[in-house]
């Protein structure tokens, strides 16, 4: 039963409160004057208004409602470290056992873990607070635990916690910990090939004074470059060669310190774009032909290409007694271009060339030599491949990969890429070309000649299924050869004609080894909480793939033939940091997050963030290594927090589900009590 006091008046407020008003004034009056029989006209005032505001009392019947207490667990990256996942854990089971027979307690538990996406907003604990009491009254908040390492980047201010309930954090570590951290200050995202990024790094060893140096490996592309010794404490710049075009993959990773909480924040890896200044191409045209203006056109509109262009015009068939040094309008540079700056050249073109002797043996053994160290070489062969002048004559027939047969067949085809150029990616998914059940929809060339192939792969391929493009490894060069002087009636849009363009461009990329061009490589991509393995190969089966973890947890991924040449698997990415993967021949990295998020920025166990929070709202903080607090009800006025004891507020919140209402004074009390004060009035009236 709970009563109290009510009033339901039998005039208006206003005129009750007028009443009341000039009852005080007449009373006021009364004894001021000294009225006989003053105090007996209060009393009937008094009465008359006591009776005119009609008392009520009142019985409620309540039921009580649970406070509500809300439970954060950190189960972010850095709660991984030593065994603060286990003391979390530990604690959270204790509260649970604590509080289980506590039925004026609604428990509940919300998880915050790591986001590998989004904004680098860190451990956001007062977030997951504040979302899982949204719904809650505040006068029904018993308080909040939370349960972590301290590492917390959404603290409130402590004037304004946003929380009228105690705040009790629970740290879960060590105190003291010390730890090596590489930090990633500044880097260059783009760089010229065959020149260095800079990079600003810096080491740092938490909880010891800065001193010493430390040691940084230094990787590209998963192959160690070197080890840079860089002062403890200070900025320092290093520079990293980029050696090709697209993404050069820098890793960087501190040896261990003195003292290591783990090794997570030790690496990072940071991508430069390797972008071409400018790329040197000689094309020898053998003689003027409708292709040969395709071939210059393609390289001049590109503003990045610096091209070297000789045409042979004397064809040979015309014999007049010319010396060959004089058949040109400028003497062609043999001797410059051929052995002096060969290697300065990114790819040398042959575009329909005869041996006509203007080079010597020598200079083709020069240009067998940049090919095996390194060059690219690409051959566009017509009729003059089946004669007796044909390149495959000379000393360079060494790295060409398919010898003419002596046929040169006149007749239209459609070019068709084979089951090994769907896999590669110079042809793979070319527009227009055929798939493995659906005929190529480009137009036709109206010449092949005939060769066979004597190395390397074959990936397209004309009437017959003789070869047409025959791509090759030569030591560590390229070569190419397009068994066709007909790809210029693509340009022209013969029959609709085709991806000329795109097909030399991919062609050029490869000989000059562009990463995303490799027929074997592995790749790794994080995307949507997930991190995707992209193994390119010609093989028939792809091997499985582990990923090593950045806490160094390993996880083997089965792939998937998604279509010929890629195969795909997937994994879950929920750590920050770098992620390693290989197939036991290729290596591939991918960095989950920002370049320094803000997770792994410092993993030391701490109490200071929390600690002004937790004083601001009568909470407290304890080290979970100095033993589990016992968990208590407190009154709404009480300590909320102990030497070996944390408090959550007992609010007796409740429900009204019913109400009673009777009058304290029934008509004929009020009757009595007004005739009764009148009597008294009139005897000390008439006295």
């Amino acid at each position: 039963m709970n009563l109290s006091l009510d009033f339901a008046p039998h005039v208006p407020l206003t005129l009750l409160w007028i009443a009341i008003g000039l009852a005080v004034a007449l009373t006021a009056l009364s004894f001021f004057l000294r009225a006989r029989g003053a105090w007996a006209r209060a009393l009937v005032f008094a009465a008359l208004i006591f009776v005119l505001a009609n008392p009520l009392i009142v019985d409620e019947t309540r039921s009580p409602l649970p406070d509500v207490a809300a439970v954060i667990l950190d189960k972010t990256q850095s709660m991984g470290v030593g065994d603060r996942k286990a003391q979390a854990d530990a604690a959270l089971a204790a509260i649970r056992k604590q509080l289980a027979n506590d039925h004026d307690l609604e428990l509940r538990v919300a998880t915050v873990t790591t986001q590998t996406t989004g904004e680098d907003n860190g451990t956001e604990l007062f977030k997951a607070l504040n979302d899982t009491l949204a719904d809650v009254p505040p006068e029904r908040v018993a308080g909040a635990i939370l349960i972590t390492d301290g590492e917390v980047h959404d603290t409130p201010p402590a004037d304004k916690p946003g929380i009228a309930a105690p705040v009790q954090a629970l740290i879960a570590g060590k105190r003291d910990e010390r730890d090596r951290k590489l930090t990633v200050l500044n880097a260059a995202r783009f760089a010229i090939v065959g020149q260095s990024a800079a990079m600003q790094i810096r080491v740092d060893d938490y909880g010891s004074a800065p001193s010493g140096t430390a040691e940084v490996d230094v990787r590209i592309d998963g192959k160690p470059l070197r080890t840079e010794v860089v002062p403890v404490g200070k900025p320092a710049t290093i520079q990293v060669p980029v050696g090709h075009g697209g993404e050069n993959v820098v890793e960087l990773e501190a040896k261990p310190g003195p003292s290591e909480l783990t090794l997570q924040n030790n690496r990072a890896v940071v991508t430069v774009s390797g972008v071409r200044d400018r790329l040197r191409v000689l094309l020898i045209s053998g003689e003027p032909h409708a292709g040969e203006r395709v071939w210059r056109s393609l390289l001049k509109s590109d503003p990045s290409v610096d091209l070297v262009h000789f045409t042979i015009l004397r064809p040979p068939t015309k014999q007049d007694g010319t010396p060959v040094d004089e058949l040109s309008l400028i003497v062609f540079p043999t001797q410059e271009l051929f052995s002096e700056k060969l290697s300065s050249f990114d790819l040398v073109i042959f575009d329909r060339y005869s041996d006509r002797g203007i080079l010597t043996p020598l200079y083709y053994e020069n240009l067998a030599s940049y090919v095996e160290n390194g060059g690219a070489l690409l051959v566009s062969s017509g009729p003059e491949f089946a004669h007796e002048l044909s390149l495959s004559h000379t000393i360079l027939a060494a790295v060409l990969p398919a010898q003419p047969t002596g046929e040169v067949l006149n007749q239209g085809f459609k070019p068709v890429v084979t089951p090994e150029g769907l896999a590669h990616p110079v042809t793979r998914d070319l527009p227009g070309a055929n798939t493995e059940t659906a005929p190529p929809t480009w137009g036709r060339w109206l010449r092949i000649i005939g060769a066979t192939k004597i190395s390397g792969e074959t990936v397209m391929s004309g009437p017959n299924n003789r070869p047409l493009l025959v791509l090759d490894h030569v030591k560590k060069g390229r070569v190419a050869e397009l068994l066709s002087d007909h790809a210029w009636l693509w340009a022209r849009g013969f029959e609709g004609g085709g991806p000329q363009a795109e097909l030399l461009r991919r062609l050029a990329h490869w000989l000059m080894k562009e990463p995303e061009l490799e027929e074997e490589r592995l790749a790794a991509i994080i995307a949507d909480g997930s991190i995707i393995a992209e193994r390119h190969t010609m093989a028939p089966t792809a091997p499985p793939v582990t990923i090593t973890y950045p806490s160094g947890k390993k996880e083997t991924v089965t792939l998937t033939k998604v279509e010929p040449g890629l195969w795909r698997g997937k994994a879950k990415a929920d750590e920050l940091g770098l992620y390693r993967l290989t197939d036991g021949t290729l290596t591939a990295v991918a960095a989950a997050g920002p370049l320094n998020p803000k997770e792994v920025a410092d993993m030391r166990a701490t109490d200071t963030i929390l600690t002004p929070v937790a004083n601001a709202t009568g909470g407290s903080v304890h080290w979970l290594a100095d033993g589990m607090p016992d968990v208590r009800r407190v009154g709404a006025g009480g300590s909320a927090s102990g030497a070996s004891w944390i408090g959550l507020r007992a609010n007796g919140a409740y429900r009204v589900t019913a109400v009673e209402q009777q009058p304290l004074l029934p008509a004929w009390a009020a009757l009595l009590l007004l005739l009764g004060t009148l009597l008294i009035a009139w005897r000390v009236e008439g006295r």
